[in-house]
């Protein structure tokens, strides 16, 4: 018993229709393009962390052979000396051998490091951003996707109405054919009238079930209704704040063209770093002895370097004119986009205010066809007009409702055009 009260409170929650917020979140979560944040992220950190390495010692191992066309060699007069002293001189070998290991180790690079890694944070940032604007992008064919389900919904609904009118119309002339004051001829026409309609709603079925699966599909989760937002339309108000991520990417741009310049200065300080080299061949850095001997020796050495190349300055000037044309021309590309923004949001407030004044009277049309039609169908029973003079006043009382319908519709996916305009 008490699963069965449970079931019965929960039932309400479970087909609960999906708001438009909800239908945006899920298809946002649901976008394939949302794994790339990760991937970006990862992608950044493994660059920084392979730059950050620049900072440990570089080691390279190296060996070589060479064949000499002349070496060093001892003056004839000291080598005609030692040999009459019993002593020989070899002399240099011209083949020389050397296997050895060099280590590097960086001191102060000017900030060059540092630059790399903010550039790539930087690049990393640029790639979000531009996830973000093509993520964003699917809350407008969610909108498109949504209000189309909620025309169809109310068309559908109004449909019902068409049909049980015309049910009860069908019905009074049978009765009246019956008792001989309608032809069959009149009956048969409000008939076809209605199946005409149950058509229509079988269409109208059919589009919603589609849509329904698409926009289910789309959004990664069952979308068995949707709900009618309810907001209040402000009409003919402009706003300069804007919070789209077009705006966002455009700064991450030129976060990037900054750090860029930033590198163009660390390009031009010097360099300071000390290194060790080791290697074991022939000759030696004994020269001497190694012309005595022809014998494979270890040798090493260590010591310190700075370097300075200015060979930054030829290129500098151009580099940084270079970068600032590109922020000039991001900084063009941001007025182009905020000058488009707003003609959207004029075009979409003027689009609210103009369903905001069609359907004031809206609600009186329809009062009025409704009137007719009522009149209709007692004159119709009087025999004062035939049956397709009713027809004609039931379908236009039921167009006065569609265009009702469509102009509620139209206004309120307007307003959230809007809102998707400005990111509200």
């Amino acid at each position: 018993m008490r699963k069965f009260l449970l079931s019965i409170v929960l039932l309400p929650i479970v087909t609960m229709a999906q708001t438009l917020e909800e239908c945006q979140q899920a298809a946002e979560r649901n976008y394939p393009l949302i794994r790339q944040y990760d991937l970006i992220r990862k992608t950044t950190q493994l660059t920084v962390a392979n730059i950050q390495k620049g900072w440990l010692p570089q080691v390279s191992a190296s060996a070589q052979t060479t064949y000499q066309s002349d070496v060093v060699s001892w003056p004839s007069e000291m080598k005609t000396l030692m040999t009459n002293m019993g002593i020989g001189l070899k002399g240099l070998k011209k083949d020389q051998y050397r296997v050895g290991i060099d280590v590097n180790q960086t001191v102060y690079d000017g900030g060059v490091i540092s630059s790399q890694k903010a550039i790539a944070r930087e690049q990393g940032k640029v790639q979000e951003a531009q996830t973000e604007v093509n993520i964003y992008n699917v809350r407008m064919r969610v909108n498109e996707m949504y209000f189309s389900l909620l025309m169809l919904g109310e068309q559908i609904l109004l449909n019902r109405d068409l049909q049980e009118l015309l049910a009860g119309n069908e019905r009074k002339l049978e009765a009246m054919v019956k008792g001989g004051t309608a032809a069959e001829s009149d009956w048969q026409s409000v008939k076809a009238e209605r199946l005409k309609v149950v058509q229509q709603a079988t269409s109208l079925e059919s589009q919603k079930r589609m849509l329904t699966t698409m926009l289910s599909a789309f959004c990664g989760i069952e979308v068995k209704s949707v709900e009618k937002p309810v907001v209040q339309a402000e009409s003919g108000v402009l706003t300069s704040e804007n919070h789209r991520p077009e705006l966002r990417a455009l700064d991450a741009q030129i976060g990037l063209l900054n750090a860029q310049e930033k590198a163009l200065n660390a390009a031009l300080m010097p360099k300071l770093g000390v290194f060790a080299q080791g290697y074991y061949g022939y000759p030696g850095l004994n020269m001497f002895e190694d012309m005595m001997s022809h014998k494979w020796s270890l040798n090493g050495l260590i010591g310190a370097r700075l370097t300075w190349n200015i060979g930054a300055l030829y290129t500098r000037k151009n580099d940084k004119a270079k970068l600032q044309v590109q922020r000039d021309l991001t900084e063009s590309n941001r007025e182009v986009f905020l000058f488009n923004n707003r003609m959207e949001q004029i075009q979409q407030n003027e689009d609210i205010a103009r369903y905001k004044l069609l359907m004031a009277d809206d609600e009186e049309i329809i009062e009025l066809r409704s009137a007719v039609r009522k009149a209709s169908e007692s004159k119709l029973s009087h025999g004062i007009i035939d049956v397709n003079d009713l027809v004609r006043e039931i379908n236009q009382e039921n167009a006065a409702r569609v265009q009702q319908s469509i102009h509620e519709i139209e206004m309120l996916k307007q307003i959230y055009d809007n809102k998707f305009t400005i990111n509200n």
